[in-house]
């Protein structure tokens, strides 16, 4: 079993209707071990709670995507380990440091990060250093 680093914009789409949802759903029915920084899930949380604010989800259905939510199988590790590196990643790459954070998990890990996000796909191919590390979720389509 392969592991892979996903980051907020794919684990939203394990949940959501959106484009390429079908694509992440895909990635989850294979076999990998999902890791990603404990940022995760107040991220994920955080967009849940935009959904519910511009009522494209009810309240309660927020509550229960929250629920089902922190109930996935993904392992998190702890930010704290990966600032340093987080922090040279965005300076070098111009990247936040919150999406450095899932990058410098997958080079920790020496594995794939796969996003939805379009524009830190754009950034990361830009760096010879990062670009084999970060793989697009409408691949898996």
């Amino acid at each position: 079993m392969s592991v892979l680093v996903v980051d907020a914009s794919v684990v939203i789409k394990w949940f959501v209707p959106e484009i390429h949802s079908d694509a992440a759903r895909r990635l989850l029915a294979t076999a990998h071990q999902y890791l990603s920084p404990d940022l995760l899930f107040p991220e994920v949380g955080n967009v849940v709670w935009k959904k519910v604010r511009r009522g494209e989800l009810t309240a309660d259905e927020g509550q229960r995507l929250a629920a089902d939510i922190s109930s996935i199988a993904v392992e998190t590790v702890p930010t704290r380990g990966l600032m340093i590196d987080a922090h040279a990643l965005a300076i070098t790459t111009g990247l936040t440091v919150y999406d450095a954070m899932y990058l410098a998990l997958a080079l920790r890990l020496k594995t794939e990060l796969v996003t939805a996000d379009d524009r830190l796909g754009r950034i990361v191919a830009g760096h010879s250093m990062t670009a084999a590390h970060v793989r697009l979720v409408q691949t898996f389509e």
